[in-house]
C-alpha cells in the first residue's frame, strides 16, 4: 500500500490542480453573479443557484439509469444534509449582498473546521489535539474578518460565518452517508430541496429582474455547477488528502474579482484574518497527511 502523502500511479497531480483552478474561479465567478444580481430576492438567487444543478444531476442519472431518489431508509439522513446545505447557501449570499466578495469567502471557508467539530460531535471520529492551535486560529481570523460591533451592521458577517457552519455540517453529513448513497444523488437532492423550498416564494411574489440580472442569475447557476463538478474532477485524479487545501484558490480568485469589478480593497484586520484562516487550514492538511501517512507505515510493517 502506498503512504497516503505519496504519488500512487493514479495520480495526475497537473491535471487535479487545472481542475482545482477551474472550480476556485467558478465559485468565484458563481459569487460575483450573486451581487451583480442586485437587489433580487434572495431565495430567487439561491433557486437559480440550485435549478441548474438539478438539470445536471437529472440529466446524469438518466445517463447512469440511476434512480436519482435514492434509499427510503436514507431519506431523513438526505433531507437533512440538503437542509443544511440550503441554510448555508442562504446565509452565504445573504453575507455577498453586504461584505465585499473576499469577506464572504473567507468566512465561509471556516467550513473545514467545523466539519472538525461536528465529526467528533456526530460521527463520533477521533479529535487529534494537535489541531486545536488551529481552531483557535481560525476562530480569531474570522473575529478579524467580523469585527465585532455588537450592532445590527455585524449581522452579514455573522451570517457568513454561519454559512461556513450550516455548510460544514452538511459536509459532515455526506460524510456520514459515504458508500450509501452516490455523489450524484446526493447533490441531486441537495439540488431538488432547494428549488423546491425557494420555488414558493417567487410564484407568491414574481419579481422583475433586468436584462443583466437574468445573466447575473444564469451564470450562478452555471458557474456553481461549474466549481461543483470542478471538485469533483480533481479528487478523481489526485488523493484529497493532496489538494483539498487547494479549495482556497476560491478565496484569492474572489479577491481579484472583487478588487477589477467592485475595486473592493481588504483592511489590514481582514487580511491578517485571512492569513490566520488559511494558514489554520494549511497547517490541518499538513498534520492529517502526517497521521494518515504514519498509520500507512505501521500497516505496512504489521
Amino acid at each position: 500500500m502506498s503512504a497516503p502523502d505519496r504519488p500512487t500511479p493514479l495520480d495526475n497531480m497537473p491535471r487535479a490542480m487545472a481542475w482545482m483552478v477551474v472550480s476556485g474561479l467558478s465559485f468565484a465567478l458563481m459569487a460575483a453573479a450573486v451581487k451583480m444580481a442586485g437587489d433580487l430576492p434572495l431565495t430567487m438567487k439561491v433557486f437559480f443557484r440550485n435549478l441548474v444543478t438539478l438539470g445536471i444531476t437529472s440529466a446524469v442519472a438518466v445517463n447512469l439509469r440511476e434512480n436519482p431518489f435514492g434509499r427510503t431508509s436514507h431519506a431523513k439522513l438526505l433531507i437533512l444534509r440538503s437542509l443544511c446545505g440550503l441554510a448555508g447557501v442562504l446565509l452565504y449570499f445573504l453575507a455577498l449582498g453586504k461584505l465585499s466578495l473576499a469577506d464572504a469567502s473567507l468566512l465561509n471557508k471556516t467550513s473545514p473546521f467545523f466539519v472538525l467539530v461536528f465529526a467528533v460531535v456526530l460521527l463520533k471520529e477521533q479529535f487529534d489535539r494537535i489541531l486545536i492551535p488551529a481552531l483557535v486560529a481560525a476562530f480569531l481570523g474570522a473575529l478579524l474578518v467580523i469585527k465585532p460591533s455588537f450592532d445590527y451592521e455585524m449581522l452579514p458577517a455573522v451570517g457568513g460565518l454561519l454559512s461556513g457552519m450550516f455548510a460544514g455540517l452538511a459536509y459532515t453529513l455526506i460524510r456520514a452517508l459515504k458508500g450509501r448513497e452516490s455523489p450524484n444523488r446526493i447533490i441531486f437532492t441537495f439540488s431538488l430541496v432547494s428549488t423546491l423550498a425557494t420555488l414558493p416564494f417567487l410564484v407568491a411574489a414574481p419579481p422583475r429582474p433586468t436584462t443583466l440580472q437574468w445573466l447575473a442569475l444564469l451564470g450562478t447557476g452555471v458557474f456553481a455547477a461549474g466549481g461543483q463538478y470542478g471538485l469533483t474532477f480533481a479528487y478523481h485524479h489526485a488523493q484529497a488528502s493532496r489538494i483539498s487545501v487547494f479549495t482556497y484558490l476560491h478565496v484569492l480568485f474572489a479577491l481579484i474579482l472583487g478588487f477589477v469589478i467592485w475595486d473592493e480593497r481588504l483592511d489590514a484586520a481582514s487580511i491578517v484574518g485571512g492569513l490566520l484562516i488559511v494558514g489554520a487550514a494549511v497547517f490541518t492538511h499538513w498534520t492529517s497527511r502526517r497521521r494518515a501517512a504514519t498509520m500507512a507505515r505501521r500497516l505496512k510493517g504489521s
